[in-house]
């Protein structure tokens, strides 16, 4: 490390001042040269003390063992051969045309009771900002020009409203004394969760109470370069992103919601992001499904209207192997195009339009499994059309 440099200055009288320029705290240093960042040092020299300052705190808040894993893993899974995939099975799917008049009155039921009696929550991934709407605003917030003027933030607040009604109307009708309000727990990012926040306080929540409403935030990571090392946003702050919607696993354990939802005695969580003015959200017929199937994640899904439409797609991950995502950009032309001889459809079309459901159990295993760094199989899936 470079000794500290010392320039003089000489006075009338002869006398010599000096200025010394202090090094960077050597115990980080060396932490960052550990994980090979020692690099977001490299205008220290140039920094006022005040921005030395911030540049250290910056760096102390990063948890740089669990940054050095991510970027290790994404590192070493480049060039890598992808998996060999498989179509996700017919029997894990159920579609809008097979479904009976008296299954859809069942899972209506069976979703409305497990409304009424408090064990559904709805959890919104809502970190991103309208920026391709034109707009620096939270998206839930922006006008999306339907003729009543409503943004999806009151949208999906009203059909809470109306959902928490019909279960109550028809808890009341068969002789029942639930009428639990549903929780809505709303992801935000370090940059749109003041004015989220706000607007909801500025519409007095939509008609709901203000305490059914929790709000969080999703963490953010570090930018990295192709190879591995910080993007500087100045030479005093590391770059950082949200960490994307999967950052919710971990936000939902370091906020200790799920505690929470534990202790309200929340048991499913249905899960949609924002930026979907069609959502029903809290869908009764979606919970009892999925209480019926006793299954512990599941997903609405739509089939895919082309093969070179730009949506991720759900497949299975070897002859038996687990249920997962594909994205448009990684899926072969020959694969997106090949069709189901025996359906007629593409073989790989059941589309990611986020819109999921989940046990209170799988969250906590998923959570805890991020913890430990270790590989969570999704076994139990299924997966309905809407």
């Amino acid at each position: 490390m470079r000794e500290p440099t010392v320039v003089g200055t000489e006075s009338n009288g002869g006398s010599v001042g000096s200025i010394a320029q202090s090094p960077p705290p050597q115990a980080l240093l060396e932490r960052l040269k550990d994980y090979g960042q020692e690099d977001a040092f490299a205008l220290w020299d140039e920094l006022s003390p005040d921005e030395r300052d911030h540049l250290v705190k910056d760096i102390e808040r990063l948890d740089l063992p669990r940054v050095d894993r991510i970027i290790r893993c994404s590192l070493r899974s480049q060039g890598l051969p992808v998996a060999a995939i498989e179509p996700v099975p017919e029997r894990s799917v159920s579609t809008v045309e097979e479904r009976t008049m008296d299954e859809r009155e069942r899972w209506w039921k069976m979703g409305l009771k497990a409304i009424s009696d408090g064990k559904l929550a709805v959890l919104l991934l809502s970190g991103g900002q309208g920026t391709r709407l034109g707009s620096s605003d939270p998206k839930g917030c922006v006008n999306i020009g339907l003729p009543s003027g409503k943004s999806l933030f009151q949208l999906q607040a009203e059909r809470i409203l109306c959902v928490q009604r019909l279960a109550a109307q028809v808890t009341s009708e068969g002789g029942g004394s639930g009428s639990a309000a549903i929780h809505w727990y709303i992801m935000t990012s370090p940059f749109t969760d003041d004015a989220t926040r706000k607007y909801f306080e500025g519409h007095k929540y939509f008609g709901l109470e203000s305490d059914q409403v929790t709000f969080f935030q999703q963490g953010t990571i570090p930018c990295v370069s192709k190879d591995g090392r910080f993007i500087m946003e100045t030479p005093y702050k590391v770059a950082k992103a949200p960490d994307g919607n999967g950052g919710v696993y971990s936000a939902l354990k370091s906020s200790k919601l799920l505690e929470d939802m534990a202790t309200r005695g929340i048991k499913y969580i249905d899960c949609y992001g924002v930026d979907n003015a069609l959502v029903r959200v809290a869908d009764p017929t979606f919970l009892g499904y999925f209480i019926d199937k006793g299954v512990s994640a599941g997903a609405k899904v739509v089939r895919k209207a082309y093969p070179q439409e730009k949506v991720g797609v759900f497949v299975r991950r070897g002859k038996g192997g687990p249920l997962t995502v594909v994205e448009y950009s990684e899926l072969d032309p020959s694969l997106a195009s090949a069709i189901n001889q025996e359906t007629g459809r593409l073989r790989f079309c059941w589309s990611n339009v986020c819109l999921h459901m989940f046990t209170l159990d799988f969250l906590n295993q998923v959570a805890n499994g991020l913890e430990k760094d270790s590989v969570l199989v999704m076994l139990s899936f299924s997966y309905m059309q809407c």
